[in-house]
C-alpha cells in the first residue's frame, strides 16, 4: 500500500456509527440478530430492539420524529445496532446530520410465506413453549391454498416490498407498481448491503469485511456457534407444485418475486466483487486500490 493510503474499512471504525436492520419477518432475521447480540460485548457496541405496538411496521409521524432524534443524538448508545420489524424510514427528510447505515435480508417470497404460515401455528425451536396466534389450527399450507384461505392468500405475499418502500401510503397498497419501483430505488441507494436468506453466511462474511467495528468474528461465530443460526420453524411442510403454481399466477407474487430477483442479482453482483472461491472455500478479497502521485510532498 502506497504512502498516504488508508484502510478501506474506516467506515466501520467510527464510534458514532449506527446500523439499522429493519428486519423482514421470517427471513432468518432472529438468527442474524443473535450474532449481533453475541458480538456486542466483545466488539463494544450496543444492540437495541425496536419493539412497536402490535408489531406495526409503520410509525406515526410523531414517533418517526422521536425515533430519528433518538438514533442520531443518543450518544450513550453509539455505536449502535438497532433492529426491529419496522418499514424503511428516510432520515434525510428530518433535517438531521449523520444518517444511519441500513442493512437487510430478503427471502424467496413463497418460502417466506410458508415459513410464516407454520410459525403462527407451531412456533419454532427458539422459544418452543410460547403460544402462537394460530396455535391449534392443523390445516396445512396446501389445504389452505386449495380452500382459498386468507392466511395463504396472495395478498399475504405483499411484505418485502412495503418494508423497503417505507412510510408512504402507496407502499402499502397491495400490488402497487410505484411501491415496487420505490423499494428497488431504496435498496440500491439507501442500503449498504441486502443479503438473501439462502446465502446468509456470505452476507455475514461481507459485513465482517466491510464493517469490522461491529462484525469482527461474525463469520466464525456463524459457522461454529451453538445457537445463533439454529432457529427453525416447527412442523413446516413444503408446499406442492400445485400450491406454488396457484400462487405464482397472482400479479402480487410476480411483483414480490421481481423484487426478490432484483435484490438477489444486486447481492450476487456485490459478492462477485468482494469474495473469491478457492478449494471450495470463500475468502474476502484484500484491498485492491491505493493512492499515488500525492502532492504536495510531505517532508
Amino acid at each position: 500500500m502506497q504512502e498516504g493510503a488508508r484502510d478501506a474499512t474506516a467506515l466501520g471504525d467510527g464510534d458514532d456509527m449506527v446500523i439499522i436492520y429493519n428486519r423482514v419477518p421470517k427471513t432468518a432475521s432472529t438468527s442474524f440478530t443473535n450474532i449481533a447480540y453475541d458480538l456486542c460485548s466483545r466488539n463494544h457496541f450496543h444492540v437495541l430492539h425496536i419493539n412497536t405496538t402490535k408489531n406495526n411496521p409503520v410509525m406515526s409521524l410523531q414517533d418517526q420524529v422521536r425515533f430519528v432524534r433518538n438514533v442520531t443524538s443518543w450518544r450513550e448508545m453509539k455505536p449502535g445496532f438497532y433492529h426491529g420489524h419496522v418499514a424503511f424510514l428516510d432520515f434525510s427528510k428530518f433535517g438531521v446530520k449523520g444518517k444511519p447505515v441500513y442493512i437487510n435480508v430478503v427471502r424467496d417470497p413463497i418460502e417466506r410465506l410458508v415459513s410464516y404460515y407454520y410459525f403462527l401455528r407451531f412456533g419454532d425451536d427458539y422459544r418452543p413453549g410460547l403460544r402462537r396466534r394460530k396455535q391449534g389450527d392443523k390445516k396445512t399450507f396446501d389445504e389452505c391454498v386449495s380452500s382459498g384461505g386468507s392466511d395463504c392468500a396472495p395478498e399475504k405475499l405483499w411484505l418485502q416490498i412495503p418494508f423497503f418502500c417505507g412510510h408512504y401510503s402507496e407502499c402499502w397498497n397491495v400490488g402497487s407498481r410505484w411501491a415496487l419501483e420505490q423499494a428497488k430505488y431504496n435498496l440500491v441507494n439507501e442500503y449498504l448491503l441486502v443479503g438473501v436468506t439462502e446465502e446468509l453466511e456470505d452476507f455475514i462474511m461481507m459485513l465482517e469485511a466491510a464493517l469490522p467495528r461491529f462484525f469482527k468474528g461474525a463469520t466464525d461465530l456463524y459457522r461454529t456457534g451453538k445457537k445463533s443460526h439454529l432457529r427453525k420453524t416447527s412442523e413446516k411442510k413444503p408446499p406442492t407444485k400445485e400450491s406454488i403454481g396457484k400462487l405464482q399466477q397472482s400479479p402480487i407474487w410476480k411483483m414480490e418475486n421481481e423484487f426478490y430477483e432484483f435484490a438477489l442479482e444486486q447481492f450476487q453482483f456485490v459478492r462477485a466483487h468482494a469474495v473469491r472461491e478457492k478449494d471450495g472455500e470463500l475468502y474476502v478479497l484484500a484491498q485492491n486500490f491505493f493512492y499515488e502521485k500525492i502532492y504536495p510532498k510531505v517532508n
